[in-house]
């Protein structure tokens, strides 16, 4: 390792919303870390009994040493109105449930009257994750018709589309009856972020590539043909996400800390490797030339998008051009070198993706790291009453340096409010000078909040406790504890103003998506979007042997 004094990035820096919104998938995504830790587990298709129209129920299950996970699917006919990925949408082409063990009969029917109707439904402390979908009606169909007669789908028109179903909703933890978290916490092998969630999602695709095939079959007995493995492997599941997921990493402040702080780690560390060797640079020089293929195919009608990808692909072609020119295994902290080229030379979205990259070679960096990526928050969130005013001042002045330098007095500073909305039942953000309803905010304006702390601390006598100060401002107490968990946790508040006129909020769904292991963003508004997930990842019969560097495949 190193004798340069490599420093973590500050989080100053990488903290900012414009960065955050840069990210990229790595080999520290949970969906990618899945893949990993359950390559060795058993799975198995164990009930499959759908219609010739494809409505059902499948299970399908992972099992290791006596431990058992299975996926309940419930497939039904619902009409193209009723077809919609909003939350408030009362019925969806598929529903599931992620069971505690192996499903009884008696389970599946307890399961069959309430799974489908989601939140209206309720499950038991033996469900652990439930979730909905919606087909892709146009590639679904497309992949059926052409089955049935014994031809394989169009793969332009799949690459497009890149799924044939896409989820709208991904349920945990103690939610409409499952099981809460404290009973499952301690197994090892769930210890990981999201592990259940990112389970269901890929026994969900695998249930696709399943019922297309059966639905050709009964449409066309002598001629249907399978699903090629290839196409498949190329197909993940999409998904639709809106302002839902914002205001979780506001309200995770500890769990945010973490993902981001392993991440940051990472980097320190592969920064600091003095000599690097051949085969490791091959790994990462691999994923780059698939990159520059798969990219073209990340398809959006999004202006702000389009400019993001467009900006990737020119950078990218500047990095090939330095890395063949200036760089070699000769070179004493050739990573470092490159990481320093790429921060002075090219814009946030395409120095991310060299970030992402450089973990590829980098198993014995990567895998210890996974399972400090889950917090037990309620750990940290015990104010010390005792330290004095001063303290917390200081706190402020180092870890908030931009936040207490806005001017909340001007419009475009608090330009935005948070607020559930009644009709939606889901987060929105609004202006607060055009639209009503500012009375009803959601306390995200942490920003705002930590600026009004600091102008009571300035006032404040220094040597007074902290108790003695919240005695008389209650009204600050939620920030108070936020500033002391961000001195522990330094990476873990957003340094940005997230009710400013300038905010984008899809910034903060792909900060979120990206450590989920997304791919593709699609803004259909710069408050929600389309992605995609384990597209090109192993299928379930090649789960004990695959390369890990899949998601850079060339899409075909």
């Amino acid at each position: 390792m190193s004798d340069l004094n490599i420093k973590f990035r500050d989080p100053s820096e990488v903290m900012k919303l414009s960065r955050l919104g840069s990210f990229h998938q790595s080999k520290l995504s949970f969906l990618r870390s899945f893949i990993r830790e359950f390559k060795d587990w058993d799975y198995k298709r164990d009930l499959f009994d759908l219609d010739k129209n494809g409505y059902g129920t499948a299970v399908y299950s992972f099992s290791k040493n006596e431990r058992n996970y299975s996926l309940v699917c419930f497939a039904q006919h619902i009409n193209s109105e009723e077809r919609s990925d909003r939350v408030i949408a009362t019925k969806w082409d598929a529903a599931f449930v992620l069971h505690d063990g192996i499903p009884t009969k008696e389970d599946i029917r307890r399961l069959r009257d309430n799974v489908p109707k989601q939140e209206v439904g309720r499950v038991s402390y033996k469900e652990l994750t439930l979730s909905r979908a919606n087909k892709s009606v146009r590639a679904f169909d497309h992949v059926v018709e052409y089955l049935s007669l014994g031809k394989q789908p169009d793969k332009n028109l799949l690459n497009k589309v890149g799924y044939l179903y896409r989820t709208t909703a991904v349920y945990g933890s103690g939610k409409f009856g499952l099981a809460d978290r404290f009973r499952i916490k301690d197994r090892k092998e769930i210890y990981g972020p999201f592990r259940l969630e990112m389970m269901l999602v890929y026994l969900v695709r695998q249930f696709t590539f399943d019922q297309v095939n059966h639905i050709a079959k009964f449409k066309n007995p002598t001629k249907a043909v399978e699903l090629d493995i290839d196409i498949a492997r190329n197909l993940g599941i999409g998904n639709s996400t809106g302002l839902g997921m914002a205001p979780f990493i506001v309200n995770h402040p500890t769990l945010l800390h973490n993902w981001i702080f392993c991440r940051e780690k990472a980097l320190k560390e592969i920064r600091s490797i003095e000599k690097v060797n051949v085969n490791d640079l091959n790994i990462f020089k691999d994923c780059l030339i698939k990159s520059k293929v798969s990219i073209n195919t990340w398809l959006t009608d999004s202006d702000y998008q389009n400019h993001k990808i467009n900006s990737l692909k020119v950078d990218l072609t500047k990095f090939d051009q330095y890395l063949e020119k200036e760089c070699s295994v000769k070179k004493k902290y050739l990573w470092n070198s490159i990481y320093i080229w790429s921060a002075k030379n090219l814009k946030d979205e395409c120095l991310e993706y060299i970030v992402s990259m450089m973990m590829e070679p980098y198993d014995k960096i990567i895998d210890p790291l996974i399972n400090n990526m889950s917090s037990e928050e309620d750990e940290y969130f015990t104010i010390p009453a005792d330290k004095k005013v001063s303290d917390l001042k200081i706190i402020l002045e180092n870890n908030y340096k931009s936040i207490i330098k806005i001017d909340f007095s001007k419009k475009d500073s608090t330009f935005n409010f948070w607020f559930i909305s009644k009709n939606k039942e889901e987060p929105r953000v609004a202006n607060r000078y055009e639209e009503h309803g500012a009375e009803l905010e959601q306390p995200l304006a942490i920003a705002r909040d930590i600026k009004k702390l600091y102008e009571k601390i300035i006032k404040t006598k220094q040597t007074s406790s902290i108790a003695d100060f919240l005695l008389n401002n209650d009204d600050v107490r939620h920030v108070v504890r936020r500033a002391f968990i961000v001195d522990q946790f330094p990476y873990s508040e957003i340094q940005d103003n997230t009710i400013g006129a300038s905010l984008v909020p899809i910034d903060m769904l792909r900060l979120k998506l990206s450590f989920f292991g997304a791919v593709k963003f699609d803004p259909r508004s710069d408050k929600w979007l389309r992605i995609n997930m384990y597209q090109g990842a192993p299928l379930s019969h090649e789960m004990k042997n695959f390369n890990d560097t899949w998601v850079y495949n060339v899409i075909n």
